[in-house]
Formats: structure tokens, C-alpha cells, sequence
């Protein structure tokens, strides 16, 4: 089965599974194969790849946070079950991907499980784990594991828990797998140690965990929690904690969001100021009942994220993709029509002065000894006028060619909308004019297919909305 072939079976997987899921998503996977199609045209995605695969279908929560920041602790309170193991020590070096199980008891399976199943949001990372470093995709069981779980709060959804974080002795394997859940959440939550009231100590692993998401269009999915804040109920300093990290925030290049604060009920022990103990319940109760309720909701924001992530892709395949494609093919054949004079004046003035120094020259007359008889030989004429426009038009490639890897290098390979480089090599092939001015597999009737993507989402969107609002306060009939 030929990789292009394995990707449709598997969109064609996720549809099966949308039709009893949410059947509106059935038709979004068509818009996004029609996407798919524009753009390999174009070059920006090779033949097997898809932008359907670069989000996640299903609600996803990940957790992360340093060590000792009580993620399996928030984890087992929210299931309602001790199905992570927890201590002040790392306990787990694994992510672990939590999904509904009707079994009464948990099941752990191994992280083939995952690898394997286009269902779930690590299909086929070992590929990419195998891409940072060599010979680690075939130990994806050490990187991975999933624990069918049977708790109601996951019926519909995925947690993920991840292991203890630490940026300045994390592998890069992890931080990859890191970046891949962070991009495909809907969620995300960011747990901190409370008990540690010096975050600059954590300078690296903060701005790890936050870097770039001031830039992303969705950062409003992240929530910054500090666990453990009752260990300060008897210095009754939280706001003065809660200030310091939300400072450490703000170094860290992100000038949005705020931190929740949280504690184990179970674990902790109230102070003997219950005025003080109250006003840290309260404050406890309130962030947590909003976190919780923002885990509940994902479904709703995850059918809202894969509709807006195709318009975004739309638009930026129109609006970044091409102008830099086009910039590019414009710089290059800049770079080839300056470089053709330059290579190709020097060769004429060298052969006009040979001839004339062979006296080939009679006057202005170019008259050499051999110009009667192809003149008399029509066939042998052509013969040398077609080997000489062969030569200048070989030398003509080998100059175009030599320039591509110039400006392909500058360009960028891994964008979320595709590979800028590999577009513009595109229309670099030797049939491909230097004059053309539109990319490949670009024009009015792309553009045209692309307002009809953008039309079908508006519809989308409308359909969404009905479900959940009702903006002229009609009652439904």
C-alpha cells in the first residue's frame, strides 16, 4: 500500500467514526481533503500527508508541569479514581494517554497502542521521535503508554498526563512529543509547584512550556495553575506568590493569561485561621469549579477549532503561501536572467573575437570559409544551429538549477500550511518558464475553489451556531 493510499483509508477511518460522533465533522473531513488536493498541487504538501492529521479530532486535555507539581494528584481528584501513582518524586516517565474504558478496572497498554491507531493523537509519532534521534522510533513503549480508564469524565475525551518536566535535562525526544500534544489540544493545562515561591528558579522550564504561545492564534487554551497553594495558608501570602509567578509570566514573553490556584481538600490541613483557611477554600473551590468547567466544554470549543483551523489554513495558503512562493520565484529569476548575462556575454564576445582573429570576418560580413556549405547543406545547417541553441539552452539550466538551492534555503519547510521550499522547487523544474508568473497548481479558478472551502465553513459555523445559541430568542418549533 503506497503511503498516499494509506492516508485516504485513514481519513476515511475518522469519517466512520465522525458519523456517530458528530456527523457535521463527516463533511469538514471532505473540505479538508479538497485542501489537501490544492495544496499538493502546489507543493506544499507531499502526496501522503494531510492537514486533517495535523489536529486532533477528539477533545484533548493535556497536563503538563514540573516535577513534584501534583498533575497525577489533579488527575486522580478529577477522574474521581487512583489511576495515576503519585509522590513528591518523579513517578512517571511516560506520557500517558487516559481514554474511556467500560471495563470496571484500569487497563494499561503499551505505546504500539497509540503508534498504531490513526484514532488517537500519537499515530505514527514514532517516525518522528526516529527523525530527532536515530533508532529511538523502534522504543516508542518507553516513550508512551494508555490506561483505559472506566470514569465518566472521559467518556468522549483523551487526557494526557505527562511526565515530570524539566527543559534543562529534558530529552529532545520528550520535548517533541511535548510540542506535538500542545499543538493538537484543545486544552492545556500547566501545573506548577506552588511550594517553590522562587519561579526564577524554573526560568528554562517556563519559558519552554509558554514560548511561542504569545504568537499562536489559540492561546487562550492554555491555563496556568499553582498546586499545592494551602502550604502558604499559614504565611498568608497567596496574592504575593500568585504575583511573583504571574511576573515570571510576563519574562517569560507572555503578556496573557493568569494563574489559577488549586490544593488536594483530601491532603491538605486548614490553619487555625479559619478566616484565612476559608478565604483559600473559596479561592480554591471557585478556580477549580472553572478549570473543571473548561474541561467539560472542550467538545463544543474542539468542533469550533477543527472548522477554524481549515479557514485559517485557507487563508493562509492564499495570503502567505503564495505571496512568498511568488516572492521567491521572482528573486530567482532575477538571480538567473543577471546570472545568464554573465555567463553568456563573455562566451559571444570570446567567439566574435576568434572569428575575427581567424579572419572569418569580411568588413561587417561574417563570411567563414564553412558558411557556404552549410548553406548548401540545409540538413547539416540545422544540424549545428539546433547543437548550438542545445548547448546555450544546457548552460541555461545548469544556471538555473545552481541558483534554486540559493533561495530555497532561506525559505521555510515545516509552516503550518506547508512547505514553502519544496513549492517554490517546484517551479523551478526545467519545463517550468522563469517567466511564469503564478505558482504552480495556483490560479483564479484555486482561488475560486478556495472561497467555495471558506462558503462551506461560513455554513458550518451557522450550523454550529444553531445548536447552541438562538440570536433572535426564538423558541425552537
Amino acid at each position: 500500500m503506497t503511503p498516499a493510499k494509506r492516508m485516504q483509508d485513514r481519513l476515511e477511518l475518522l469519517q466512520k467514526h465522525l458519523e456517530t460522533e458528530n456527523p457535521v465533522l463527516v463533511s469538514v473531513v471532505d473540505r479538508y481533503r479538497k485542501l489537501d488536493k490544492i495544496s499538493q498541487k502546489m507543493g506544499l504538501l507531499a502526496a501522503d500527508q494531510s492537514y486533517a492529521t495535523q489536529i486532533s479530532w477528539w477533545p484533548l486535555v493535556s497536563i503538563l508541569g514540573t516535577f513534584s507539581a501534583g498533575k497525577s494528584s489533579f488527575i486522580n481528584s478529577y477522574l474521581g479514581l487512583n489511576v495515576q501513582d503519585s509522590g513528591n518524586q518523579a513517578v512517571d516517565d511516560k506520557f500517558t494517554v487516559l481514554t474511556y474504558s467500560r471495563d470496571s478496572k484500569v487497563r494499561t497498554l503499551p505505546g504500539i497502542a497509540l503508534d498504531g491507531d490513526p484514532r488517537f493523537p500519537f499515530y505514527q509519532i514514532s517516525e518522528d521521535i526516529e527523525s530527532v534521534t536515530q533508532g529511538e522510533g523502534s522504543r516508542i513503549d518507553n516513550y508512551l503508554q494508555m490506561k483505559a480508564t472506566p470514569s465518566e469524565k472521559l467518556r468522549g475525551k483523551i487526557v494526557i498526563d505527562s511526565p515530570g518536566f524539566d527543559a534543562d535535562e529534558q530529552r529532545k525526544e520528550t520535548l517533541k512529543l511535548t510540542d506535538h500534544i500542545i499543538d493538537l489540544s484543545d486544552l492545556v493545562l500547566v501545573l506548577f509547584d506552588a511550594r517553590h515561591p522562587e519561579p526564577g528558579a524554573m526560568q528554562d522550564t517556563l519559558e519552554h512550556l509558554v514560548q511561542g504561545s504569545q504568537k499562536r492564534s489559540d492561546n487562550s487554551k492554555f491555563m496556568f495553575i499553582l498546586n499545592q497553594i494551602d502550604t502558604s495558608a499559614n504565611d498568608d501570602n497567596m496574592e504575593d506568590i500568585v504575583a511573583s509567578w504571574q511576573k515570571a509570566l510576563v519574562q517569560s514573553g507572555l503578556n496573557a493569561g493568569r494563574f489559577y490556584v488549586i490544593f488536594n481538600t483530601d491532603l491538605a490541613a486548614p490553619v487555625e485561621n479559619k478566616a484565612v483557611w476559608e478565604r483559600y477554600l473559596n479561592k480554591r473551590n471557585n478556580d477549580y469549579a472553572e478549570i473543571s468547567k473548561r474541561m467539560e466544554d472542550i467538545d463544543v470549543e474542539r468542533v469550533y477549532r477543527i472548522i477554524g483551523s481549515m479557514e485559517s489554513l485557507s487563508n493562509q495558503i492564499e495570503q502567505q503561501a503564495v505571496p512568498q512562493v511568488k516572492l521567491a520565484m521572482q528573486r530567482w529569476k532575477k538571480r538567473v536572467l543577471i546570472t545568464d548575462v554573465v555567463v553568456f556575454v563573455p562566451i559571444i564576445l570570446g567567439l566574435i573575437t576568434l572569428s575575427v582573429i581567424a579572419g572569418y570576418w569580411q568588413g561587417m560580413v561574417f563570411n567563414p570559409p564553412w558558411l557556404d556549405a552549410l548553406k548548401q547543406n540545409k540538413i547539416l545547417g540545422v544540424g549545428v544551429l539546433a547543437a548550438i541553441v542545445v548547448i546555450f539552452y544546457l548552460i541555461h539550466q545548469m544556471v538555473r538549477s545552481k541558483l534554486v538551492n540559493g533561495v530555497a534555503k532561506k525559505l521555510s519547510t515545516d509552516e503550518p500550511y506547508g512547505n514553502i521550499a519544496n513549492a517554490f522547487r517546484k517551479n523551478t523544474r526545467w519545463w517550468r518558464s522563469i517567466f511564469r508568473k503564478n505558482p504552480v497548481g495556483w490560479g483564479t479558478g484555486v482561488r475560486k475553489r478556495l472561497d467555495g472551502i471558506r462558503s462551506d465553513i461560513d455554513k458550518f459555523v451557522q450550523t454550529l451556531n444553531d445548536r447552541y445559541t438562538s440570536p433572535s430568542g426564538k423558541e425552537d418549533s
